[in-house]
């Protein structure tokens, strides 16, 4: 049996730690926090529930297959509910739609109802292009290990599909060429911040996250999203992981140039065969681990820009509102502006922001029929590129969001009952993310999205898991890496090892992607 540590309890960590551990590896994961599931939580208060992270689940397909793999399938552990009437978005000339939460056809057919047949027709055709983008893509590299440029290039062999994934033009522009209603190309903007990108720059492959969603739904967990890292970290504990809560990992210990386990902040040794780092790819090369193999890779890291980070308002609400689904996005007059204030070079908080509320028609999230809970989220540059902790900046800028929402025709502060604010600074300091940076770094250039870290690390040992690595962020795709990491180390071998001789698996002795 071979020795396992895996640094960081985010879901990336987690849902590695539950593949190793069925393929028969000892493993120990260590989380610097309070709880296991890292950005994913439900936070509860006085009868009110709020996903604090991710509030959507797209392509429940990774979670089945991850929990089958491990032990019960997903539905006997959470209760998956599709979300109907799931997306609500509203146009600063007062216009609006009411979205399914799956079908691309019937999506379109809404989008043909609220701005014209022309609308729908042109969904349709982005819709398809977005198809073959995803059977492009899928399985040669969400599925599969990256070799950077290498692997772009392996996609791109055949022309037809140098034509379907277009690396070189942005998501912008695929929409100015194929939807001609404005409110169209503000939607399929939206999807740049996904992964927290600029859609003036973010690749046009991003729109395989629309393709994503409608065709294989819009999903929740009842009683919170939250439920899904409870019920994978219960996984692990049932298939032997140990998780140690509280426990910060200070760096990777390298031996002869290898990974060979970690050292705690309080000075423990933990010994292992391998090391999987679930935490921000920057923090692990700078803090972490730095070798002569990786300083190229940091010097990368450093240039890249940040993601867009979030600024968040959890209000409970008393009373019910009419109108509302399950996801509700306010667009203000001037998309690019947002984008300006974010990723220009004076960057603040953004002025007229995109608002988005879930507020779930779950029972068990509000303490009873007659009120609300709303997780507000507007996007926001990090901290460090301005000052989020600056005296009353966070109370104040609730404030103007909670305005803004007003003006744009819903107006809920007189039944806010109590509510808390939460910054990129809190979400720094939580989950070690550099300046709250959602998804590590951002996916603007032709690049980005295909030059993420590899989850096989240039040290022999070492693989990284989670958002800022291959192949991004979101559940799916932290999802993906994980099984990509699980597939990389392999089984644990079934004779002795001995420790005088190399460690590793035949896989692991292959050459590093």
């Amino acid at each position: 049996m071979s020795r396992v540590v895996v640094i960081g309890a985010g879901m990336g960590g987690l849902a590695a730690a539950a593949r190793l551990a069925a393929q028969g590896h000892q493993v120990t994961v260590f989380e610097q926090g309070d709880h296991a599931g890292g950005k994913l939580r439900t936070l509860r208060q006085d009868g009110f529930a709020f996903d604090t992270g991710p509030s959507l689940l797209t392509l429940p397909a990774v979670y089945r297959d991850l929990f089958l793999k491990t032990g019960r399938a997903l539905e006997r552990v959470v209760d998956l509910q599709p979300v109907e009437h799931a997306f609500a978005y509203r146009f600063a000339d007062g216009s609006s739609v009411l979205l399914p939460g799956a079908d691309p056809a019937r999506c379109a057919a809404a989008f043909g109802e609220a701005f014209g047949e022309g609308a729908a027709a042109d969904w349709r055709a982005l819709m398809a292009r977005a198809a073959a983008m995803w059977q492009a893509t899928r399985d040669p590299f969400l599925q599969s290990p990256v070799e950077g440029w290498r692997t772009l290039g392996t996609l791109l062999r055949q022309p037809r599909d140098v034509g379907t994934i277009a690396p070189l033009t942005s998501l912008r522009r695929i929409g100015e060429r194929t939807l001609r209603d404005p409110r169209l190309r503000m939607v399929l903007d939206r999807y740049a911040t996904y992964t927290g990108s600029d859609p003036r720059r973010a690749p046009a492959v991003l729109a395989t996250i629309p393709y994503v969603e409608q065709t294989f739904g819009a999903w929740h967990i009842g009683g919170g999203l939250g439920r899904l890292a409870d019920a994978l970290a219960s996984r692990c504990q049932e298939r032997g992981v140990e998780i140690h809560l509280g426990s910060p990992v200070a760096r990777v210990q390298i031996t002869n140039g290898r990974a060979t386990g970690v050292i705690l902040d309080t000075g423990k040794q933990v010994d292992a065969d391998f090391v999987v780092a679930n935490a921000d790819a920057r923090l692990v090369y700078t803090d972490l681990v730095q070798t002569p193999k990786t300083k190229r890779l940091r010097t990368t890291l450093q240039r890249r820009s940040d993601s867009l980070a979030g600024f968040v308002i959890l209000a409970a609400v008393r009373g019910r509102t009419p109108g509302l689904a399950h996801h509700n996005l306010w667009f203000p007059h001037d998309y690019d502006a947002e984008f300006d204030d974010i990723f220009g070079r004076t960057p603040r908080p953004v002025q007229d922001p995109t608002i988005y509320a879930c507020v779930p028609d779950d029972a068990q999230m509000r303490p009873d029929d007659d009120h609300e809970s709303w997780f507000i989220l507007v996007n926001a540059p990090g901290q460090g590129v301005i000052d989020w902790r600056r005296d009353q900046r966070a109370d104040h800028y609730a404030d103007h969001v909670l305005a803004r929402l007003a003006e744009r025709g819903m107006d809920i502060r007189d039944r806010v009952l109590w509510r808390r604010v939460h910054t990129p600074a809190a979400l720094e300091q939580s989950t070690w993310s550099p300046g709250g940076a959602i998804y590590g770094t951002s996916s603007n250039g032709a690049r980005a999205a295909f030059t993420r870290p590899a989850n096989r690390s240039p040290v022999p040992g070492l693989y990284l898991v989670g958002g800022s690595a291959h192949p991004g962020g979101g559940l799916p795709l932290v999802g993906m890496g994980a099984a990509i990491v699980a597939d990389l180390i392999g089984p644990a071998p079934t004779g002795p090892t001995d420790p005088t001789q190399g460690r590793g698996t035949p896989r692991e002795s292959k050459s590093s992607g």
